[in-house]
C-alpha cells in the first residue's frame, strides 16, 4: 500500500466513487476503527456508497487484507455520527474511518454462532469474553487484515498529523466496536492518544 492524492493505491486496493461525501476534510488528526457486521467486504463497501444511505467511511479492509476505499482522505466521510473525544465534538469534521469486515457482537443459538445479519460462524472464528461480568461472543479479527490495517494506520501517520487511533466506542456510547476481539495490544506501537 501507499497514499497518493490522498488515495490509497496498490495491487490490493478497489476505489468506489461515494459521491455524497464533497466537503473538504483538512488535516485529520485521528483515525477511527469500526466493524461492517455485514455479509462481506463488498456488500458492506456498497452499502455505504448509496446515496440514501446516511454512513459512509474512507476504507474498508477486507478479511483477505484487500481494501476498498471510498472516501479520499481529504474528503470528510460519516461514519463517527455524533461523537465525542479529547474535548472535542463532531468528529467527522477531523478523523479518517476504517471499517474492518467483521459481523461484530454474535448470539449463540443451540451450538450455533450466528451474526445479526443472519450468517453462521464456525466456532475457530468466535472470541468468548467476559470482560464484563457476563459472557459474549465476537467476531475473530484475521491475522492478514489486522496486518493491512497496521500498515494502512502506518500510512495515514506518515502523510497526516495523526495523534489518536480510537474504536468507535471510544467516541460514542451508541457503539459497540470494533469490540473486544479486536487486538488493540498490536497497535500499541503506534499513536494511539
Amino acid at each position: 500500500f501507499s497514499i497518493v492524492n490522498h488515495r490509497l493505491v496498490g495491487n490490493k486496493v478497489v476505489h468506489l466513487v461515494c459521491a455524497k461525501n464533497t466537503c473538504k476534510l483538512v488535516e485529520p488528526d485521528m483515525i477511527v476503527l469500526h466493524y461492517t457486521s455485514g455479509v462481506n467486504m463488498m456488500s458492506s463497501a456498497l452499502y455505504l456508497t448509496r446515496p440514501d444511505v446516511a454512513a459512509s467511511a474512507h476504507v474498508v479492509i477486507g478479511r483477505d487484507g484487500k481494501a476498498v476505499q471510498l472516501v479520499p482522505f481529504n474528503i470528510e466521510a460519516w461514519h463517527a455520527g455524533r461523537s465525542f473525544y479529547a474535548g472535542r465534538a463532531e468528529l467527522n469534521h477531523s478523523s479518517i474511518g476504517i471499517e474492518l469486515d467483521n459481523l461484530g457482537k454474535l448470539r449463540l443459538e443451540g451450538s450455533v454462532f450466528l451474526a445479526e445479519c443472519g450468517r453462521e460462524v464456525p466456532s475457530e472464528e468466535v472470541f468468548a469474553d467476559c470482560s464484563s461480568g457476563e459472557l459474549t461472543y465476537w467476531h475473530r479479527y484475521t491475522e492478514v487484515q489486522v496486518r493491512a490495517l497496521t500498515w494502512v494506520c502506518q500510512l495515514l501517520q506518515e502523510n497526516y498529523p495523526i495523534r489518536y487511533i480510537v474504536g468507535h466506542s471510544d467516541i460514542t456510547s451508541r457503539k459497540l466496536d470494533p469490540g473486544p476481539a479486536f487486538p488493540w495490544e498490536r497497535f500499541n506501537a503506534l499513536v494511539t492518544g
